[in-house]
C-alpha cells in the first residue's frame, strides 16, 4: 500500500501538464525511435556486406518503424515525424503554422541523437568494415549508413523530382488514409496501413536517391557525420 501510493505521489509530481511540451516530448522519442530502428536496419546492411541485411531488410525495418512512431506517439502529438506531413498539415489547416517551426527542431535533434546512438551500436562494426577510414565514396563508404546519397547517374533536377514525387505519394497516401470521407481505416490499424504505403513506397522508388522521403531522416544525420568525422564531404 505504502509504495503504491508512493508511485501515486511519485506520478503526479512528474506528470507534465504543459500540452506542448507533451507534444515535443511525444514527438521528439517517436522521431527517435524512427530514426533509430532506420539507421540500425542501413547499418546492419552494410557493415555485414549484406550477409546479415539486404535491402529488404533496410525496407521493413523503415516502414516498421514508421509504425511504431505513430503507435508511440500519435494519440498526443499526431506522431508527424516528418516536416512534409508538418506542411501539408499546416496547409489544410488541420495543424497551426506557429507550431511547424517547433516541430521541425525537435525532429531534427530527435535524429541527431538517434544518429549518435547508432554510430554508438555499431561503432566497432563501421570501423571494421571501413578499414578505420570514415569516408562518403568508395567501396568502404559508410555515410550511407546515416544519410541517403543519390545515385551517379542522377541529376539535381531528377533527383529533386525524384523526391517531390516520392513524398507526394507518401503525403498523398496518409492523408487519403487519415481521410473519415474515405472507406475508412480502423484508428487502431492506420500505422499499419502507413506502414505499407512507407514499404511500398521503398521498394519502387528508391533506386535513384535512396528514397528519404523526409527532411528528418536526412539532416539531422547527416550533421552527425559531419561532426563525427566524415567531414564537409557530406554535403558535397
Amino acid at each position: 500500500m505504502g509504495s503504491a501510493s508512493f508511485l501515486t505521489r511519485a506520478r503526479g509530481l512528474l506528470r507534465i501538464r504543459n500540452q506542448l511540451i507533451r507534444e515535443c516530448l511525444a514527438e521528439l522519442l517517436a522521431t527517435f525511435v524512427l530514426i533509430t530502428i532506420t539507421l540500425s536496419g542501413s547499418a546492419q546492411k552494410i557493415t555485414s556486406e549484406e550477409t546479415k541485411g539486404d535491402a529488404v531488410t533496410a525496407y521493413l525495418a523503415g516502414a516498421l518503424a514508421v509504425m511504431v512512431g505513430i503507435y508511440i506517439a500519435g494519440g498526443i502529438s499526431g506522431a508527424h515525424m516528418n516536416p512534409a506531413f508538418s506542411f501539408a498539415m499546416c496547409l489544410t489547416e488541420q495543424f497551426p503554422w506557429w507550431k511547424f517551426p517547433i516541430f521541425i527542431l525537435v525532429e531534427a535533434l530527435a535524429s541527431f541523437l538517434s544518429a549518435g546512438v547508432v554510430y554508438a551500436l555499431y561503432y566497432d562494426a563501421i570501423w571494421h568494415y571501413s578499414n578505420g577510414t570514415l569516408t562518403v565514396s568508395g567501396p568502404r563508404e559508410t555515410a550511407s549508413i546515416f544519410a541517403t546519397y543519390p545515385a551517379d547517374y542522377v541529376s539535381v533536377t531528377n533527383g529533386f523530382v525524384d523526391q517531390v514525387i516520392g513524398t507526394g505519394v507518401l503525403i498523398l497516401g496518409v492523408m487519403g488514409i487519415m481521410d473519415s470521407r474515405n472507406r475508412g481505416v480502423p484508428d487502431s490499424l492506420i500505422p499499419i496501413v502507413i506502414a505499407m504505403l512507407v514499404l511500398s513506397i521503398e521498394s519502387s522508388m528508391c533506386a535513384n536517391c535512396g528514397c528519404p522521403l523526409n527532411p528528418t531522416r536526412d539532416i539531422g544525420p547527416r550533421l552527425f557525420t559531419y561532426v563525427a568525422g566524415w567531414g564537409p564531404e557530406v554535403f558535397r
